[in-house]
């Protein structure tokens, strides 16, 4: 992993699998900070792993991404910072790949709603007929859109673990029936708004997450990334080939068909790498962001 760059006015305090976390300079740590600047790299991650190389372009790419949602769906709190609100300045060297936010008390829930019946969802679905304990009608096919949009919430887990699939019971122990019931109802709201905002573009929003945090206020506000290329799976709806992607699936298919998950991952071919960031881009190009 490369190391994080050194930025006028700001102190690097954490490096998470894609992203860079600063506080401004002179302060104690993250606790005590009241804005922090985070940094999209060019890293690429599957499977809880690292990847080697980068994806050129997608930290960019993945904070245009960001910053189109978060305005498209302006009547939920987010965590920017407008620039209008002052602070310190962000730097012009990573102006285009970072995000000036607001500090939140994070929930420990990786907020998951699903569409579509795909991935780890469709698996389980072939075993139980559910998925994350949620029952759904017999007959669906992979890939096939759900009756509506369901709620599968994941602990989340300290980086280098893996995340773990919990019920919604097990989201209230974590943190209370109402704020349990807030998260899950902003979540799909969120996700039923800009799906309807994709597919006027001729784009599927198959499935994505989302972390939420609250504000010193005691607001509850979307962080993060929002439905990114890593955080979402995204298809052509103009197409009946699923695997014709606008995100790092083809990372993924890749890498489950040439490695068994054990030891170190393999370096990425050139192909795979290029193919994702022109993946990444006509996504840009679909969504006007």
């Amino acid at each position: 992993m490369s190391a994080a760059p050194e930025l006028d006015g700001w102190q690097h305090v954490s490096s998470g699998k894609v992203r860079e976390l600063y506080v401004p300079a002179g302060t104690a740590d993250v606790a005590s900070a009241t804005e922090l600047l985070l940094v999209a790299s060019d890293r690429v991650s599957a499977y809880d792993f690292a990847l080697e190389p980068p994806i050129p372009g997608k930290g960019e790419l993945l904070t245009r991404l960001s910053r189109f949602w978060f305005t498209q769906l302006a009547d939920i709190p987010n965590h920017l910072i407008a620039p209008s609100a002052g602070g310190t300045p962000v730097p012009s060297s990573v102006a285009a790949r970072s995000m000036h936010v607001m500090p939140l008390t994070m929930f420990p829930v990786e907020c998951v709603v699903r569409g579509y019946l795909v991935g780890s969802g469709w698996s389980e679905y072939q075993e139980s007929g559910s998925v994350c304990g949620v029952q759904l009608p017999a007959g669906l096919s992979n890939g096939d859109r759900l009756p509506e949009p369901i709620y599968t919430p994941a602990y989340k887990a300290p980086q280098g673990e893996h995340d773990e699939n919990i019920s919604f019971e097990q989201t209230e122990e974590l943190v209370g029936a109402d704020v349990a019931a807030q998260l899950r109802d902003l979540s799909l709201r969120v996700y039923s708004e800009a799906a309807a905002i994709a597919l006027d573009r001729g784009v599927v929003i198959a499935d994505t997450k989302f972390e939420f945090g609250r504000d010193a206020s005691g607001v509850v506000r979307i962080a993060d990334e929002v439905l990114t290329s890593d955080s979402s799976r995204y298809w052509d709806a103009r197409s009946e080939h699923r695997a014709e992607s606008f995100d790092k699936q083809i990372v993924r298919d890749w890498l489950s068909a040439n490695w068994d998950r054990q030891g170190t991952p393999p370096v990425l071919p050139d192909a795979i790498v290029s193919r994702t960031a022109e993946r990444y881009r006509e996504l840009i190009d679909r969504l006007g962001a």
